[in-house]
């Protein structure tokens, strides 16, 4: 199967999706999200598979949504593409979380916006020292999607959810570690090495019960996700709409600070 935006792969039962758009730093567009989608699909099916990994070329792992398909939607009035990705990037780290198999996030470099909460969504994530992760949705005028204060509010607290998507500030890869939202932290050229090692010693326990114990997290914490997705795709739909949201976007373009009016 010939993907474009992402690469995907099957060696030794571990599934990795590869980011693969490292010349808009692996922004996401309909089409990528809709490969990462169809790759966790494979990977739920394919009972060869008894990991996920994700990582991604490039010196950015992620800007989270693609800011240049953002200003092409914004100039053609296409708010409905954007609402699009909002619905997919959602239904994403929904698919990560239902996955019933352990999914490894393997990131080097910054990470923001839909990304970085794809990152709460899985299981472990490993990050580099030079990693950074920024809710940055408040720089354009959106709020938090891919279930982004869904996932964030259970694992770090309401406080300290609120205080980054509320700031936008970006959080060091030691904070976040210390936070909780990282399983370990290494130098650049340990990664690889630093995701095998648990790789390997996930792979001494039983499949069986990492399902089980997936389905019992979900069960605790997770189980009115849909409800929420509800009200996330509403709100981001209206924001997508406003003054604020295509001033945003393009002070982004324009290297400047939004000047927002709250319309």
């Amino acid at each position: 199967m010939t993907f474009n935006g992402i690469l995907y792969k099957v060696v030794d039962e571990v599934a990795t999706i590869t980011f693969n758009r490292p010349e808009v730093s692996n922004g996401f567009n309909i089409p990528m999200c809709e490969e990462i989608l169809e790759a966790i699909e494979l990977a739920a099916n394919d009972e060869a598979v008894k990991f996920l990994v994700f990582n991604a070329n490039g010196k950015v792992f992620s800007v989270g949504g693609d800011l240049a398909e953002m200003q092409r939607a914004v100039s053609a009035d296409d708010i409905q593409s954007l609402v699009k990705i909002a619905e997919l990037v959602n239904d994403i780290s929904f698919a990560m979380k239902r996955l019933p198999k352990p999914v490894i996030m393997s990131v080097d470099g910054p990470v923001a916006g839909a990304a970085a909460n794809m990152v709460v969504a899985a299981d472990f994530c490993i990050a580099t020292e030079k990693s950074r992760f920024i809710q940055a949705f408040v720089g354009v005028g959106l709020a938090p999607d891919a279930g982004g204060l869904y996932l964030l509010t259970r694992a770090i607290g309401v406080t300290r959810a609120t205080h980054l998507v509320m700031t936008g500030e970006a959080l060091t890869a030691e904070k976040a570690l210390d936070y909780g939202l990282l399983y370990k932290v290494c130098e650049a050229e340990k990664l690889e090495k630093t995701t095998e090692q648990l790789l390997k010693k996930l792979k001494r326990g039983s499949l069986n019960s990492y399902r089980a114990m997936k389905e019992m997290v979900w069960k605790s914490l997770f189980s009115g996700w849909k409800e929420y997705a509800e009200l996330e795709l509403s709100l981001q739909k209206s924001l997508a709409f406003t003054e604020d949201f295509k001033e945003g976007v393009q002070a982004y373009t324009e290297k400047r600070r939004p000047q927002f009016t709250g319309k």
